[in-house]
């Protein structure tokens, strides 16, 4: 029975180790000051004087009023379109990229996309907390989308 417990328990220090080297070598991309809070993108976007930023969906489908879909930037494709995309932009652009398919600590689209921000020295980027998804987080809770006036 000891024994069973020492392997049971040596089992799971090394998939708990194995879990968090996995989720260091994972570091997210952007910086929490690069954040952007659902709230604040729609007071802008509601503000018809405030400057409005560019956004782009880098998932599936638009959602969010005035974005560019840009298509799953986890398909070298659509990260590639997004690459020729950004070199059109100048590098102080005001922009906020999104998904919205699941939590972003999830989304396979928002960490390529943001890196390839990173790497290209824009100043101006910022990622949509999408905590839950874009419908929780956005549509739900009446914000603009590509269907409102």
């Amino acid at each position: 029975m000891r024994k069973e417990i020492g392997v049971v328990g040596l089992l799971t220090l090394i998939i708990l180790g194995m879990v968090t080297f996995k989720k260091m070598n994972q570091a997210d991309p952007w910086r929490k000051d690069q954040l952007m809070e659902p709230s604040e993108l729609a007071a802008i976007l509601n503000n018809k004087s405030a400057h409005q930023p560019m956004i782009f969906s880098v998932g599936f489908a638009a959602g969010i009023k005035n974005s560019i879909v840009e298509g799953p930037a986890r398909d070298s494709a659509n990260l590639a379109k997004w690459k020729m995309q950004l070199q059109k932009i100048p590098k102080n652009t005001e922009l906020v990229i999104y998904c919205g398919c699941c939590p972003f600590d999830h989304c396979p689209n928002v960490r390529p996309a943001f890196k390839v921000l990173n790497e290209m020295s824009f100043s101006n980027a910022k990622l949509l907390d999408l905590s839950h998804n874009i419908r929780v987080d956005w549509i739900n809770k009446g914000y603009p989308t590509d269907n409102s006036q």
